[in-house]
C-alpha cells in the first residue's frame, strides 16, 4: 500500500481493518527496515554489462528535517544495455543538484561496474554536464530536445502561434547534418522578421550547435532525443508522492522512490527489447574502419 501511494498513517488503519488486530508502530518500523534492506541490496547490485546509452535527471520532493520543510533532489539514472533493453541503474537522494553531488553519483555507478557509455542524455544543468565530462570523458553528451524547446518558448510572445516551434521541432528529425543546416537556415529566414528574439537565440553558437547536433544523430535519434523514458518514471513518482505531500524524513522519500524504480526495473526485465542495437554496432564498425 505504501509503494502504491497510500500514506503511512492510512496504511496502519487499513492494515488493522483488513487483518482484524492492531499493528504497533514497532511492527510497521520493522516492515520498513526489511524493505529498506531489500532496496539497498538492489541499489548496490553490480552492473556487469555495458550500457551504451545513459539517461540522467532529477526531480525534487518536500522532506521534513528538524521541523523544517526542505526540498531534496531525487537523482535517477537509466541505462540501455548492449541488447537494447532498458534498466533503472540508480536512485539516490541529494540536498541539491551540485556538480559534486552528480559526480559522486556517477562515480558510485562506475564503482558498481558501469562501463561502455557512448552517449549521456540529460537537461542543461551545469553541474550535471560538468560531472559527465569529468567522470565519463569518452561519452558524448546530448541535451534533451524538450528542454531546449522550452528555452525557445521563453523567447516567444505569449500569444504566438505554434507553427514556428513546430517547424523547429521538425529539425530534430533530420539525420543528415547538411540537411539540418539548410533547414535551420530556411527556418531563420522565414521567422527572422516576426520573431527576432527567438531567431537571435537560435543563432547563438551554443544553441545552434545543440540544434544541429541533436538533429543529425542517425543512430536511434528518434528514441534518444529526449529524457522521455526517465520523465515517465518521474511522473509516476510525482503521482504517488502527491498523496504523501511532505515526507516525514529522507529515508521515507528514498524508500518510495527506490520501490517505484524497482517496480519499473522489473517490468522492463520481462518486457520487450526497446532498441535494435545492430545499427549502432554497424556504425561503430564503420568508424573503426575509417580510422584504420
Amino acid at each position: 500500500m505504501y509503494v502504491q501511494g497510500v500514506s503511512t498513517r492510512k496504511v496502519k488503519a487499513i492494515a488493522e481493518e483488513l487483518c482484524g488486530y492492531e499493528f504497533s508502530a514497532d511492527a510497521l518500523s520493522q516492515i520498513n527496515q526489511k524493505l529498506d534492506g531489500e532496496l539497498q541490496q538492489w541499489a548496490a547490485r553490480p552492473l556487469d554489462e555495458d550500457y551504451p546509452y545513459l539517461i540522467l535527471d532529477a526531480r525534487y520532493e518536500k522532506v521534513r528535517e528538524d521541523g523544517v520543510i526542505r526540498s531534496r533532489a531525487v537523482l535517477v539514472a537509466l541505462g540501455i544495455n548492449g541488447e537494447g533493453r532498458r534498466r533503472v541503474l540508480a536512485v539516490e537522494l541529494a540536498n541539491r543538484e551540485s556538480a559534486t553531488r552528480w559526480k559522486d553519483f556517477l562515480l558510485a555507478l562506475k564503482a558498481r561496474g558501469l562501463s561502455g557509455v557512448l552517449l549521456a542524455i540529460s537537461d542543461d544543468h551545469p553541474g550535471l554536464k560538468k560531472a559527465i565530462a569529468e567522470v565519463l570523458p569518452a561519452a558524448a553528451w546530448q541535451r534533451c530536445y524538450v528542454h531546449c524547446l522550452r528555452n525557445a518558448l521563453d523567447c516567444l510572445p505569449r500569444k504566438a502561434g505554434d507553427d514556428c516551434l513546430t517547424e523547429l521541432r521538425w529539425l530534430y528529425d533530420r539525420r543528415d547534418l547538411e540537411e539540418a543546416r539548410r533547414d535551420l537556415a530556411a527556418w531563420l529566414a522565414r521567422w527572422q522578421e516576426r520573431y527576432p528574439k527567438l531567431c537571435a537565440w537560435a543563432k547563438r553558437p551554443t544553441s545552434k550547435r545543440r540544434l544541429l547536433s541533436i538533429g543529425c544523430r542517425a543512430c536511434h535519434h528518434k528514441h534518444l532525443k529526449s529524457t522521455y523514458l526517465l520523465e515517465r518514471l518521474n511522473e509516476e513518482l510525482k503521482r504517488r508522492a502527491h498523496v504523501i505531500r511532505i515526507f516525514p524524513n529522507e529515508g521515507s522519500c528514498l524508500r518510495l522512490a527506490r520501490a517505484l524504480a524497482v517496480e519499473q526495473h522489473e517490468e522492463w526485465l520481462g518486457g520487450a527489447r526497446y532498441l535494435d542495437m545492430e545499427p549502432l554496432r554497424e556504425q561503430r564498425k564503420e568508424k573503426l574502419a575509417l580510422a584504420a
